[in-house]
């Protein structure tokens, strides 16, 4: 027992002794979280750095203190280790490496979803948050040639995936083009209307056929269980609503207010309308209009329960997600590795449906092995 467990702190459900102070912190971690990616990007580069390494050193201590200053306890073993590993790279006992790079982001993004979950008053118990600050705790004792092996058994601990060095690179999916000459007209057509999407912003370049090799892959490990051609005109025009809403609600970071959150939500609707249209995809349009649905009935539009949401919807959920995941820190000049996406998946089991998440965690294993194979 380690002494943040005898000191009694919950890591599943703690206890927020003031919601005031806890917006607080929220607001700071949202302010260090984009200065932690920076610097640690600036560190895969420039590794022996010392002053960079003290100022990422500074920014976990500041939240540290943060959270001690708005009584929220169960943070401090969250970044104690990586405080601790930190100050030890800064005394020069240890170098810092990829390995201990995905460590420290992962730390940032299990602290990160810690808040946002509190936030929404849901328990703690999938982000594996004991077996991290122990295993932190451990990696932070490590001698120096040790600290690479403890560091791939930490990582798969606590996401389930044994990282290689592929998780490091920059996130660069392959995926299989299909001819157009196969595709049914109205394919086409859907498709084109899902790259006049993609135009809205550069950082969706690819994301048509990312997500469509994701989708259709991930239902052929499941056999195929969901029509592929009514997937695929799924894939296209599922957030194809978007385009009728202002380029603010949807392509500009920042939380949204209630009543662009409202509007927001109603573009699966849209989406399913167009898609309607189409004599022969109607199937296809119930995906579409489900893939915002949530396993316990908190999705939207329609409040589903996991045995109301057909297949393609939960695929098209994990599929969608994962891309978010992927993209959503891009104003801060970083993307998640594959590693860091596919873990937070993983973290949210009350979301997506687990039967799909064990074929896309098959899915995104043989992904990265076929890329270690390679030699990527």
């Amino acid at each position: 027992m380690n002494s943040f467990e005898q000191s009694g702190i919950n890591l599943v459900n703690p206890y927020i002794e003031d919601w005031d102070s806890f917006q607080d912190f929220r607001d700071g971690l949202a302010d260090h979280a984009p200065q932690i990616e920076a610097l640690i990007a600036r560190l895969r580069h420039q590794p022996d750095d010392r002053t960079t390494i003290t100022n990422l050193f500074r920014e976990f201590h500041n939240i540290k203190g943060d959270a001690g200053l708005c009584r929220l306890s169960f943070v401090i073993p969250i970044v104690h280790g990586a405080e601790t590993l930190l100050a030890r790279m800064r005394a020069g006992e240890i170098s810092f490496n990829d390995a201990l790079a995905e460590v420290l982001l992962l730390t940032l993004d299990r602290l990160e979803q810690s808040i946002e979950l509190l936030s929404q008053r849901q328990t703690l118990a999938s982000l594996s948050l004991m077996a991290l600050t122990s295993g932190m705790n451990h990696l932070a004792e490590q001698p120096e040639e040790q600290i690479k092996a403890a560091t791939l058994r930490l990582i798969e601990a606590v996401t389930g995936f044994k990282p290689n060095q592929t998780l490091n690179k920059n996130y660069q999916p392959q995926f299989q083009e299909r001819s157009s000459t196969a595709l049914h007209q109205d394919l086409v057509f859907f498709r084109e209307l899902a790259l006049q999407l993609e135009a809205h912003s550069p950082l969706f370049a690819g994301r048509t056929e990312r997500n469509l090799h994701y989708a259709l892959a991930t239902n052929k490990i499941a056999g195929n269980r969901v029509d592929p051609e009514q997937l695929e005109a799924a894939v296209y025009l599922h957030d194809i609503g978007m385009m009728f809403l202002p380029d603010s609600l949807w392509l500009q970071p920042g939380k949204l207010s209630t009543t662009a959150m409202a509007q927001l939500q109603r573009h699966p609707q849209w989406a399913a309308e167009i898609a309607n249209r189409f004599v022969g995809w109607q199937p296809a349009t119930q995906m579409i209009l489900q893939h915002h649905e949530t396993v316990t009935g908190n999705g939207y539009p329609q409040q589903l329960q996991e045995n109301e949401i057909c297949d393609g919807a939960k695929i098209l959920a994990i599929v969608d997600a994962f891309e978010a995941i992927l993209l959503k820190h891009s104003h801060r000049g970083q993307q998640k590795s594959t590693l860091r996406a596919i873990a937070e998946i993983n973290a949210s089991d009350r979301q997506f449906s687990a039967e799909w998440v064990q074929a896309f965690n098959q899915l995104i294993r043989e992904q990265i092995e076929a890329k270690h194979q390679q030699g990527i």
